[in-house]
């Protein structure tokens, strides 16, 4: 499921060049951790571009961290 209005075949090409960057030690575990890490950077663009955010003091006021 796309989370920007990336065409299938361009996050097939993201997913091939994000395979071959990485080690050739790289297990499974490796490849989740960099897909999940690539698709939350892209759902946080998407609110970022679609005005979905939040001032950095809100949210640390809404955590206790303030």
């Amino acid at each position: 499921m796309p989370t920007t209005k990336e065409s299938k075949s361009s996050i097939k090409k993201s997913a091939a060049r994000l395979v071959r960057q990485l080690p050739d030690s790289a297990g499974w575990d490796d490849l989740m951790d960099e897909i999940l890490v690539r698709q939350k950077i892209e759902v946080g663009l998407a609110d970022l571009h679609g005005g979905r955010k939040h001032p950095h003091a809100s949210i640390r006021k809404e955590f206790g961290s303030a």
